[in-house]
Formats: C-alpha cells, structure tokens, sequence
C-alpha cells in the first residue's frame, strides 16, 4: 500500500508543473524563438526566475526597438514603424505584443525580433 501511496506523490509531483502552467526554463533565456521570449514574458510571480525572466523580456524588446530606432534615424534611415502622437509606454507596448503573440501562434517558432517587428509594423504602420 506504500508503494502505491508513494507512486501517486510522486505522479503528481511530476505532473504538477504541468497542470500548473509551464515555468520558465534556462533555455528560455537563449531566446531562440518567439515561444522562448513570451514564456519569459509571461512568467507567473511565483517562479523561481521571475524577476530575471521579466527583466530579460522586457530588456530584449527594448533594446530590439532601441536598435532600430538608431538605425532608422538620419535622412537615409528607413521607418517600418511610426507611433501615433500620443504612443503607447513601454508596458502597454510589451503588454500588447504578448496579447499579439498569443494570438499569432504561427510565429512561435520565428526569431523573436522578427515577432516584435511584424507586431510593432502591423500595428503601428508607416502610411506615408
């Protein structure tokens, strides 16, 4: 009867993190894909990686944006996005990419900066 007791914690032990949502992982943070970025996006305030999960989304979103807006500066300098005159902060922004994500599940495997352009140039995009 113990082993039987004890087969059943150990069950449900393994199944917990998966009833519970998935966590994120070390490779997560390697963000090769769009699907890496939004777990470390969307990690819950109990994982044990939150803070750093959260700071890596939000620093690697950012710092792709940063990056071409350098980029797209100057005269010769070509504009795929263009905010309204009141742009969203920078936690709407992140907040709506995440939604955009979740309902984009066919680019879940793309590079993440490709996801966080294709989002940012439907969303924002350049009319003139």
């Amino acid at each position: 009867m113990k082993k039987k007791a004890f087969a059943a914690y150990l069950a449900s032990c393994l199944l917990f993190p998966v009833l519970a949502g998935a966590s994120v992982t070390e490779k997560d943070f390697v963000a090769e894909t769009t699907q890496n970025l939004l777990n470390l996006c969307t990690a819950t305030k109990t994982d044990p990686l939150y803070h750093q999960a959260v700071n890596f989304c939000h620093g690697y979103l950012v710092g792709a944006f940063q990056y071409y807006a350098a980029a797209a500066a100057g005269p010769n300098g070509v504009k795929l996005v263009c905010f309204p005159e009141n742009p969203p902060t920078r936690n709407e922004a992140i907040t709506m990419f995440i939604e955009w994500a979740k309902e984009h599940p066919q680019y879940m495997q793309e590079k993440p900066v490709e996801s966080e352009f294709r989002f940012l140039m439907e969303k924002w995009p350049c009319t003139k």
